[in-house]
């Protein structure tokens, strides 16, 4: 038989496809997401309350512009008036409960929350809550919308956020590890902090892109993950986790 022809007829196997094994090793490469949490206020509700009138009003326009000044991140109002007398702490938090009462009165849905929220529920992801709120709102807020989060911890539960000790309280009801959990909530200072203190994942909810200023460039606690809006956290956490029960 000529050379060449006997090179024609050489049998070239086909292209190898890649075996479940294969693939599922791909996969695996990619961290387990088990759980999320989420703040309330400005997380999976519209944000409502007027903070920087809330925090004028209860520390006065001096002492909150001193604040503001050391506070890159925002001004943890919560722990700033712990060492106050007992009767200067009484009136702080009745202004703060002022604020927050017009806050459960209007209180709406953030856009996009139903549907993630029943996302994770068809993938069977747990999902938890923590807020600086109190406990009625956090009430309120299962109420009105139809959905559960639990745990759900309110600034009853102590430490708050941003300590970490809410969020570890969670991942061990759940019986996981941080590392499998995502905190998601619009706030630096409180959420992103409490995620990665806690050595959990951390997104951003930057609906204004506030935080692309440079103020907040130095804050010492970043996220792993940013979104303008709840309705992109579905195809992120798709993109990025294992989402395997």
């Amino acid at each position: 038989m000529p050379p060449l022809l006997s090179k024609l007829l050489t049998f070239i196997p086909p292209p190898k496809m890649p075996s479940s094994t294969t693939i599922s090793a791909a996969s695996a490469t990619k961290p387990r997401l088990r759980g999320v949490v989420f703040d309330m206020d400005g997380t999976l509700t519209v944000p409502v309350i007027d903070f920087a009138a809330m925090y004028r009003e209860v520390l006065g326009e001096d002492e909150y512009i001193e604040v503001k000044k050391k506070n890159a991140s925002g001004i943890d109002i919560l722990h700033h008036i712990e060492s106050w007398s007992s009767d200067k702490q009484k009136k702080a938090y009745e202004v703060i409960a002022e604020f927050e009462k017009k806050g459960m009165d209007n209180l709406k849905i953030m856009p996009g929350a139903l549907d993630l929220y029943g996302y994770l529920e068809s993938r069977n992801i747990r999902r938890g809550l923590i807020t600086r709120n109190v406990k009625a709102a956090v009430d309120l807020f299962h109420q009105r919308f139809g959905m559960t989060f639990c745990p759900a911890l309110s600034r009853e539960y102590r430490p708050y956020k941003p300590d970490p000790a809410p969020l570890l309280h969670i991942c061990s009801v759940w019986q996981v590890q941080p590392n499998e959990v995502m905190m998601i909530g619009d706030s630096l200072k409180d959420d992103v902090a409490c995620g990665k203190r806690a050595g959990a994942f951390a997104c951003l909810l930057d609906e204004t892109g506030r935080y692309s200023s440079p103020e907040y460039s130095t804050v010492e606690h970043k996220p792993d993950y940013e979104v303008t809006s709840l309705a992109e956290v579905h195809k992120l956490l798709e993109a990025n986790f294992d989402l395997t029960p």
